[in-house]
């Protein structure tokens, strides 16, 4: 439908957005793999973060995986949604939530910020048990489904 004459229509957000925050519980598996990739596949096209509701500890599993694509995480360090905030601020189109918990988080977020969220609900590879293998076939797991959902969001259009 038409705007009555004289009356311009709002501007529609872009289908693909600018600047991208990606969620996670820690900010240490699920969001860093998937700030990752998204810059790796997507970087000069897309501004793009990552925090967690709170900040957690590296973990190795993570940097293992991303290597194995030529992807260094190692100087990632996790931040909390509001550690990002106070650093950078929060100038992101689009919240992607990974966890739950994240997703609650992002949602608040809407309040004070003008962003589109997205839940995409992402396993835990952290809750894996099993040897050293297993737990990498977890995580590889989680990093491919992560990195399929970015190429079909994020792919031109």
């Amino acid at each position: 439908m038409e705007p009555p004459a004289g009356v311009s229509a709002a501007p529609k957000r872009s289908a693909r957005p600018q600047a991208v925050l990606f969620m996670c519980g820690q900010n240490v598996v699920r969001s860093t793999m998937a700030a990752a990739l998204a810059r790796h596949l997507f970087g000069s096209t897309l501004y793009v973060g990552s925090a967690g509701v709170i900040a957690g500890e590296q973990d190795p599993f993570v940097t293992a995986v991303m290597d194995e694509l030529g992807l260094d995480v190692s100087r990632h360090r996790p931040q909390s949604v509001e550690e990002l905030e106070e650093n950078e601020g929060l100038n992101f189109d689009l919240a992607i939530s990974l966890s739950p918990d994240a997703h609650h988080r992002a949602l608040e977020l809407t309040r004070t910020n003008a962003l589109d969220v997205e839940y995409w609900p992402t396993a835990d590879p952290t809750s894996e048990g099993g040897n050293r293998e297993q737990r990498l076939a977890a995580y590889r797991e989680v990093r491919d489904e992560l990195e399929r959902h970015i190429r079909e969001r994020f792919r031109p259009r």
